[in-house]
């Protein structure tokens, strides 16, 4: 086993599971393996992971068989519902295991007894499952699967990791995968094996004084035997008082235990015993059940688990008699204290208004505090926040309408720049991730202010103008004060095709730019003729979360397909019939690594920006059966879905070559270009505007990316806000613009049509002149830019066609005079 990678082992211990490996080994066990590398003691144990389950299944030859039988199941009918499942739990319990799997499991119950230095016929064991599936954001798995606990043996343990397997197929488990849309090939199963903690002494807890609140000490109740005694109040326990910082011990309390809840192995389970007893010596009832030093352990313990998860906790604890001190004192369940912590939010959230009350400022006495770029317009106030790390502490306890701000933000961002405000950020231009997303989501954004991380504090109350590019301190009442709201249209019944022509109509097509899904609620009912670019990176980033590979690796190609799809769908329905242009994954590699379980394939790159990007990871043989699923799931949507104005789009394209090898990848998986089925191209490297010609024999059209072609035809980095303050990025700059006339000649001379989906439209109205001027047969821009846009179009055109009347009634005039 030691040659397999971790994805194809049989057997991981738990102090080798990551918070990456839910996919592997389930939710369960991925926690305790995050415990164990935070210091929090757990009982040791192992993890059969689902790659054994599915490694069992298909070598037994019983994952056709079962997956045939649940095919045509009607899990709305109960009587077939508990047939068939009882069938399938059957098969699974009474198929042998195959030896490789069934002596890793042997091997390693072996190896923890001798760990533990336990006799190997007496170590007890909790054998629980842990489904692959649980923690995944669209269903909860809790309860649905089997704990076997007080376990003995390895015949037993084999035995039992087959049960919990097997639970995977009980009546009210396969119709809850069915109600919530998984399918059962989804759902693997992982199982923990773990030592079944023999306590001598047992209790609970608290990171503070559970009856005054007092946030400087530790409580530690305890008691003989299991702690079912003092959670369950059957006993009055000892109680310690621990100084939180110096682990002095304050108070202690010694009270009479007159009985213990103890494990009995003749019954096999745990009963209660008065005390003194004389087959329990060791449980004096008067005496203390914990021992100074162990009192101080678990208090650091206490300090330990409270700094993890950021506040105060309620905490389970045991004291193993089979153990030598401190290897003998465990953690068993920590939860956050309810009682103390709800009170002190609701005193913090009385202060926090009394504090708004007293912060709003008129705008003539507003002090400006911070000043940027003005990246995504709009106004936004409240509460900031100074994050650093999307996943640390602080952005777990970010809420919804607070103000973001950090240096940068990238796909990680995403989910906390959905609930925000508005969003500062230090560095950054206007073409940067946080001015193009937050232009897309409509929420306003200031970039590249240098130095907002330090002079915003968090807690603080400011405003944010995002299309000044100024933040101030306090409330601004004039620009926070509510608008009247404006009518909707879906409030009188007006649809989006009757809504068109209520806006001026243009022979260039206005499209809209869209990445996050669930925006385009928001934006439906605006006046565009279809989606000029999707960006999938949101629903990657958001949706699926895991690298492709990744999930490739576990079996669970699906899971991509279905969330990318699911997407999609959500999108292309929403407009229909007008056409969605899907833009093919874009990720640079160092937003890759971002992704769960993304460092094994991703490599370091100096550069990413100009790196292993677009098709260039599409035909190569790492990546290709991860493009490979994003095709499988534009198929989908075309052909099950029925959604038919789904068009694609490849990103970053350099070479001719290159995209005849992804138009071959995209034809065998069924995607053929064809008169309702367009393939573009990004118009974003200098290459294309010099072949345009030449690209537009494989593609129906191009979309200039003005941002990256901005880029790399001036050498300017497009993310750097000092070239941005000098005014190198210019998508206004000649150079670029001659780049952008030769695409759209050269294009239109093979008949390819040719959009544009950058910022450079969205900004600058000089640029929607130079264009409509040049003939570009249509334009994509951001949501906030789609009216106006349109009726700047629209205005242009009308003045092309005035010169050329004039023009023409010229060479009339001159022919009268003849």
């Amino acid at each position: 086993m030691s040659e397999r990678g971790k994805e194809e082992k049989f057997i991981l211990w738990l102090e080798e599971v990551t918070k990456d490996d839910v996919v592997l080994v389930g939710g369960k066990n991925a926690n305790l393996g995050e415990m164990l590398r935070a210091g929090i003691p757990v009982p040791p144990g192992f993890a059969v992971t689902a790659y054994a389950y599915k490694y069992f299944l298909e070598k037994t030859g019983l994952a056709e068989k079962i997956y045939a039988m649940l095919h045509d199941l009607d899990v709305n009918d109960k009587k077939a519902l508990d047939e068939v499942t009882g069938k399938i739990r059957k098969m699974i319990k009474e198929t042998p295991m195959p030896p490789e799997i069934e002596e890793s499991i042997r091997e390693s119950y072996r190896k923890l007894a001798a760990r533990l230095n336990i006799d190997v016929n007496i170590l007890r064991v909790a054998v629980r499952s842990s489904a692959t599936a649980e923690d995944m954001p669209e269903a909860s798995f809790a309860g649905q699967q089997e704990t076997y606990l007080n376990v003995y043996g390895e015949d037993s343990v084999v035995e039992r990791v087959k049960d919990c397997w097997a639970s995977l197929f009980t009546a009210r488990a396969t119709f809850y995968r069915v109600a919530q849309g998984i399918p059962h090939e989804r759902a693997l199963m992982s199982v923990t094996v773990q030592k079944m903690v023999n306590s001598r002494s047992a209790g609970v807890m608290f990171t503070l004084h559970p009856v005054t609140g007092d946030e400087s000490v530790i409580v530690i109740e305890s008691s003989w035997g299991l702690g079912e005694a003092v959670v369950g109040g059957k006993v009055t326990p000892d109680e310690w008082v621990v100084d939180k910082k110096t682990l002095e011990i304050k108070e202690r309390k010694i009270s009479k235990k007159n009985v213990a809840i103890v494990f009995n192995p003749e019954k096999g389970v745990n009963e209660k015993i008065e005390l003194p007893n004389p087959k329990y010596p060791q449980f004096n009832p008067d005496a203390p059940s914990l021992s100074d030093e162990e009192v101080k352990r678990l208090a650091e313990l206490g300090n330990l688990i409270e700094k993890h998860y950021g506040r105060a906790m309620d905490i389970e604890w045991a004291v193993d008699a089979d153990l030598q001190f401190p290897q003998s004192v465990f953690i068993v369940q920590a939860r956050p204290e309810t009682v103390w912590s709800v009170r002190k939010a609701k005193a913090v959230e009385e202060k926090a208004a009394a504090v708004a009350g007293r912060m709003v400022v008129k705008l003539a006495e507003a002090n400006i505090i911070v000043r940027g770029l003005p990246a995504s317009p709009g106004v936004g106030a409240g509460v900031a926040k100074v994050i650093f790390d999307p996943h640390g502490k602080e952005a777990q306890e970010f809420k919804e309408g607070e103000i973001l701000v950090t240096k940068m933000t990238d796909p990680d961002w995403v989910p906390l720049m959905k609930k925000s405000a508005a969003i500062v950020t230090d560095e950054g231009g206007m073409t940067s991730h946080a001015a193009i997303v937050s232009r897309e989501l409509g929420i306003p954004c200031i970039v590249g202010t240098g130095d907002a991380t330090q002079v915003i504090k968090s807690g603080m109350e400011v405003t944010v103008d995002g299309s000044k590019g100024v933040v101030y301190e306090g409330v601004v009442e004039e620009l926070v004060k509510p608008k009247e709201e404006a009518v909707g249209v879906a409030a009188v019944g007006i649809s989006p095709e009757q809504l068109l022509p209520l806006y001026p109509v243009t022979a260039t097509k206005i499209y809209m730019n869209l990445g996050e899904p669930d925006a385009i609620e928001k934006y439906k009912d605006l006046p565009f003729d279809g989606i000029g670019l999707m960006r999938i990176e949101f629903i990657i980033t958001d949706w699926v979360q895991y690298h492709p590979l990744y999930l490739i690796d576990q079996g669970k190609e699906q899971l991509f397909i279905d969330k990318l799809a699911e997407g999609i769908a959500k999108v292309a329905q929403a407009i229909y019939p007008r056409p969605i242009v899907v833009r093919f994954s874009d990720f640079k590699t160092n937003e890759y690594r971002g992704l769960k379980g993304g460092e094994k394939y991703e490599p370091e790159e100096r550069n990413p920006m100009i790196g292993w990007r677009g098709v260039s990871r599409y035909i190569h043989p790492k990546y290709e059966p991860a493009f490979r699923l994003e095709v499988r799931a534009i198929r989908k949507v075309r052909e099950e879905m029925g959604l038919t104005n789904v068009w694609v789009m490849l990103p970053f394209v350099r070479t001719t070559w290159e995209i005849e090898k992804a138009l071959k990848i995209m034809e065998e998986e069924g995607l053929h270009r064809g008169k309702d089925f367009k393939v573009w191209a990004m118009a974003e490297v200098p290459s294309i505007a010099f072949l345009a010609d030449v690209f537009a024999e494989y593609v129906d059209g191009f979309s200039i990316g003005s941002n990256d072609l901005t880029q790399l035809v001036l050498g300017a980095d497009r993310d750097s806000g000092i070239l941005a303050e000098m005014g190198y990025f210019d998508e206004r700059d000649p150079a670029v613009l001659a780049a952008i006339r030769m695409i759209i000649e050269k294009a239109h001379s093979k008949g390819a049509t040719v959009s544009i989906c950058g910022q450079a439209p969205s900004v600058y109205p000089e640029i929607v002149e130079f264009l409509v001027e040049t003939g570009i047969d249509s334009i994509s821009v951001n949501p906030d830019a789609v009216i106006p846009t349109r009726r700047l179009v629209a205005s242009i055109e009308r003045k092309i066609l005035l010169k050329r009347l004039d023009k023409l009634m010229n060479k009339i005039n001159k022919l009268e005079l003849y």
